[in-house]
């Protein structure tokens, strides 16, 4: 299970490569997994430079797989909503949740 306090870059990184992507992304959507050093390298500059992620509110639109949402999660966000058009990221997306342990509401 993770902890759902903030979790430092190298074990965030590790956690996020675990999670599941397309296998199919629909290219007229523009899908694509973020991968992971990358979300990792984001969520810490926006947490360290522009602001807590920590006790925030996340809205993640266009959220796909859920990687900066569950990365956001992980880094101490109060709630973080994502929201996809497509069913099939939806899919993934609650899979890596309940893989990672997060609450769902």
């Amino acid at each position: 299970a993770c902890e759902t306090k903030k979790m430092k870059p190298k074990k965030l990184v590790s956690f996020l490569q675990s999670l599941d992507t397309f296998t199919s992304p629909v290219l007229s959507l523009e899908q694509y997994a973020t991968p992971p050093s990358i979300a990792t390298d984001m969520l810490w500059l926006i947490d360290t430079y522009y602001g807590r992620i920590a006790d925030k509110k996340v809205l993640d639109l266009g959220c796909g797989c859920g990687i900066l949402s569950i990365g956001c999660a992980l880094l101490g966000a109060k709630r973080v909503v994502g929201v996809d058009i497509d069913q099939n990221a939806i899919d993934i997306a609650l899979s890596n949740v309940t893989k990672g342990h997060l609450p769902l509401s």
